[in-house]
């Protein structure tokens, strides 16, 4: 986001300048808090983080040691900065793209060709690949929760197999390919922060995700129980072609913007030639998918300008020396127990953000300049930086109950949330691979 605030010598470390970001906590949490002891649904969502970050960013104005006049201009020149204008443009393509692949087909024509490769015997398996494929597609495990776990729930009804399983079974693969996807928000965030390509993130994500997933496969697979015919499902294999289409651009390492346009064009070219649908449809779904990423388009915004005067006034500077000092009491030998070190202390502060503002996204974009700084001085690659901040946000995020993910899976099946993420095993497994990763693995130049 904004230049690192370690980088300025001059600058003194203060934990006042950290109050802004505490208020904007405080009123987001305190908010869900209070609406989840009223019963409300969706209680952490009933007060926006758009409207709970202003007061902070007052209060930031007012601690500011510049004249005010200053102050704003370094707010402007947070929200400015040419990493959250890109991460913000990234934001509407990924909408975009997600509403035109949704409203010409793309999504049920998934979920189809995937039931009907599921065996029999091996239906929480299957649905935890069918959710995984369909959130790497997407970018989103909410939009795959919303399109998966009702027919999930049909299936599980008609083999007999519990609720809490299934649920767990479509939320951890809906995790699993939000934390994967190119076009995730977070792998957004995740990568604009950092300073990495999508592809290289991806790569490296691969290196933690693969053998979670396949132990996440055995442990549903023992787990399974019951057996379900499925109907034989009308596949439309063209309207999947988009989604597979961007993940071999984007792996291939086509720019993303090019990507996700390129993306927008032929999912409608495939619903105007495949299906009911015109121009103005199309024009009004880029428009809607717009829309859709609203909030975290302009939250983005704002905590770069509120970054940017924390940073001024010393907060960050004050963050990394605390970080500094733990890192420093682990690293008491030579080698790379510095940057093993460091990317705990990442995974530590994103995972703490993230229980608190239950949304992953958030938790990177807050984190990613703290998490950027800890990267350069310790000798840690942008993308093993983006990586195990986007890692452990999904980790944490699939084991909060307040959050959108747990609350909607949970209202599906009409289960607890609580009980929704206790089987949520792909996020249990890949915290501990993931820890033992960063832990064992030995370090290289590249």
């Amino acid at each position: 986001m904004t230049k690192p605030a370690a980088s300025n010598p001059s600058q003194t470390a203060s934990f006042i300048a950290l109050l802004p970001l505490f208020v904007f906590l405080t009123l987001f949490i305190g908010a869900g808090v209070y609406f989840q002891s009223q019963g409300v649904d969706y209680a952490f969502y009933q007060l926006p983080s758009v409207i709970a970050i202003l007061p902070a960013i007052i209060l930031a104005l007012l601690l500011s040691k510049q004249k005010l006049n200053s102050a704003i201009e370094t707010f402007i020149e947070g929200i400015g900065h040419s990493n959250i204008i890109a991460m913000c443009l990234i934001y509407l393509l990924a909408g975009a793209f997600a509403s035109v692949a949704k409203a010409t087909g793309g999504v049920d024509a998934t979920v189809a060709l995937g039931l009907s490769l599921i065996p029999s015997d091996l239906l929480l398996p299957g649905f935890f690949v069918i959710a995984a494929f369909i959130a790497t597609a997407m970018g989103t495990s909410m939009g795959t929760i919303a399109a998966v776990a009702p027919v999930a729930l049909g299936v599980a009804d008609q083999a007999q197999i519990d609720y809490a399983l299934m649920a767990g079974a479509v939320m951890s693969g809906a995790l699993f390919g939000d934390n994967l996807s190119i076009i995730s928000d977070t792998t957004i965030a995740a990568t604009r922060t950092q300073g990495c390509e999508m592809k290289d993130k991806f790569r490296e994500n691969l290196v933690f995700a693969i053998p979670a997933s396949l132990i996440t496969l055995v442990a549903f697979g023992l787990a399974g129980q019951g057996q379900a015919t499925i109907e034989p499902q009308q596949i439309e294999f063209i309207k999947v072609i988009p989604y597979l289409t961007i993940l071999f651009l984007a792996v291939a390492g086509l720019n993303v913007f090019v990507v996700l346009t390129l993306g927008i064009i032929l999912a409608g070219v495939t619903g105007i030639t495949a299906a009911d649908y015109n121009t103005i449809q199309f024009g009004n779904d880029i428009y809607t998918g717009f829309t859709n990423m609203q909030e975290i388009f302009i939250l983005s915004m704002l905590v770069g300008g509120l970054a940017a005067l924390m940073q001024q006034q010393g907060g960050l500077a004050f963050v990394n020396n605390l970080v500094e000092n733990l890192i420093s009491r682990f690293s008491k030998s030579k080698g790379d127990a510095s940057p093993r070190a460091a990317e705990l202390g990442m995974a530590g502060i994103v995972a703490m953000t993230n229980t608190c503002v239950a949304n992953n996204t958030v938790s990177i974009v807050v984190t990613g300049e703290i998490a950027k700084d800890l990267a350069q001085k310790h000798g840690v690659n942008p993308k093993r930086a983006a990586s195990v901040l986007d890692i452990f946000a999904c980790i944490v995020q699939g084991l909060i109950p307040h959050g959108a993910q747990a609350l909607l899976i949970a209202s599906v099946f009409t289960i607890s949330p609580l009980t929704a993420v206790l089987n949520a095993w792909y996020c249990m497994i890949l915290a501990a691979v993931a820890v033992a990763i960063v832990i064992f693995r030995k370090r290289t130049a590249n």
